[in-house]
């Protein structure tokens, strides 16, 4: 996806970007060449805890040993206060194909014949590895604190602001 999407919005829009596999972040992290952490959110709930594409979890703990900020940019339509936290989000499993076969579980089999697959589309990354939350109605709110907002954006739709805790 985000070699997909994120990059063509990346390019159209001129804002300079690398793309990376993503299991390439840690060391370019370790390399001192990212100052932060900005990823987007699926579902959040009430605690801050975040469900992301897999790998944000990853992402987090990373950023956390290299001492990185790592924000949560989301619309407020991705919060649900109904659920106490994150262990009540729960993930959907893809398709074992998509691991197995070539060109996304289009193709080919590649993988060993009998090997069991676990394929899941989301994680959930901890709200104590959250920085904070960026929406597109409030500029930061603590991830702890979900219903009491720090800052109401007054500057429109589209324009954030970072305040971190």
């Amino acid at each position: 996806q985000g070699s997909r999407l994120t990059a063509f919005e990346l390019v159209h829009d001129k804002i300079p970007a690398t793309l990376i596999a993503d299991s390439a972040a840690a060391a370019l992290m370790n390399n001192g060449q990212v100052q932060a952490v900005i990823v987007g959110a699926d579902r959040i709930a009430a605690n801050g805890d975040t469900a992301n594409k897999i790998g944000t979890y990853n992402l987090s703990i990373s950023a956390k040993h290299h001492g990185m900020q790592f924000y949560v940019a989301a619309p407020v339509t991705s919060i649900d206060l109904s659920l106490p936290s994150g262990k009540q989000i729960v993930i959907e499993e893809r398709s074992p194909k998509e691991l197995l076969n070539s060109e996304g579980g289009l193709g080919k089999q590649v993988a060993a014949s009998g090997i069991s697959v676990w394929n899941p589309a989301f994680d959930v990354t901890p709200a104590n590895l959250i920085t904070a939350i960026i929406t597109e109605k409030v500029c930061s709110i603590s991830p702890h604190y979900l219903h009491v907002p720090f800052f109401v954006c007054s500057f429109g739709v589209g324009l954030y602001c970072i305040i971190s805790r």
